[in-house]
């Protein structure tokens, strides 16, 4: 069965202004790295359609939704916070980000596909609730795990955040949900300067050092998260995955490469496959070196597909 990539020609139109690290480039990046990858040939590629009101509600006040719609520009920039812009494509490239998730759970759970990659733009781990930040507009993968839970029913889904930065409005959208189990990894202390301690409940945060590398990050991995998966027995793995803790990488300061990504991919696949016939779907979240970007996209995706 073949992996099903989403993608929209508005992700490579959202403008974030000069020398911002969330730049187009990424986009254009990632597209070339997979289509060129050798197992191209086992891959669909599908237009991400826009997410609706609803499925942006289950996740966000209405209030929010209503306020990017209204404050998207029709030309120049807008500054959200000290990160975060919209320019006259922003909107719409949001829209797609969160309807390409949503579009792949729909894939996945009617079994057209076993697994799928989202290759969105703006990223989403960080929008709250009530606030767009680092980046982020909407939460994508946070807004693909409530509409598998509330149109598909699903009762136990798992997110898995490998980003080098705390999914900070993934966790905001489901702490207290126990039909959710979120499990990220990332530095700290660093930005949003949250999740140093896991609260009760279904959350699972690994917060290592600046430097952490391979060995290390793979065995507090493996430590925090594989019991409480298999325990919690998925019946969807979702991932946000990030590549923005790759050595190359200058926003942080870890020292992972290609094999950690693959690694984390592989284990996690391990517990789709044992609970969920498979099922995984994964978004774009950060990565700002193009090259290691590319490079990394491809092996967590090719581990997806193995």
């Amino acid at each position: 069965m073949t992996l099903a990539w989403l993608d929209h020609p508005s992700f490579a139109l959202h403008e974030t202004g000069a020398g911002h690290p969330e730049r187009p480039g990424r986009h254009d990046a990632t597209a070339q790295a997979l289509a060129e990858a050798p197992f191209a040939d086992r891959v669909t590629r599908y237009d991400a359609p826009k997410a609706t009101r609803e499925q942006l509600e289950r996740v966000h006040d209405p209030r929010y939704v209503e306020h990017i719609h209204v404050g998207a520009p029709r030309s120049g920039l807008v500054q959200l916070d000290a990160d975060t812009v919209m320019g006259p494509h922003s909107l719409d490239a949001a829209l797609h980000a969160a309807g390409a998730v949503v579009k792949a759970v729909d894939l996945v759970l009617s079994a057209e596909v076993s697994s799928a990659f989202c290759n969105v733009r703006p990223p989403g781990h960080h929008a709250e609730r009530t606030r767009a930040m680092g980046f982020c507009l909407f939460a994508n993968v946070a807004v693909g795990a409530a509409h598998a839970l509330e149109a598909h029913g699903l009762a136990r889904v798992a997110i898995i955040d490998f980003d080098v930065h705390h999914g900070n409005g993934t966790q905001d959208a489901f702490e207290g949900d126990e039909r959710v189990l979120f499990c990220s990894s990332f530095q700290h202390p660093f930005y949003p300067f949250s999740g140093g301690d896991t609260p009760p409940g279904q959350i699972r945060n690994v917060p290592l050092p600046a430097g952490t590398s391979g060995a290390a990050y793979r065995a507090a991995v493996e430590s925090a998260w594989r019991e409480p998966l298999d325990a919690f027995r998925p019946e969807l793995v979702m991932f946000s995955a990030g590549f923005d803790g790759h050595a190359e990488d200058t926003i942080a300061s870890f020292a992972l490469v290609e094999d950690d990504f693959a690694w984390v991919t592989r284990m996690v696949k391990e517990v789709a496959d044992a609970h969920c016939d498979g099922r995984i779907v994964s978004a774009l979240e950060g990565g700002y070196a193009l090259e290691a970007l590319g490079r990394s996209v491809v092996a967590h995706v090719g581990s997806l597909i193995a």
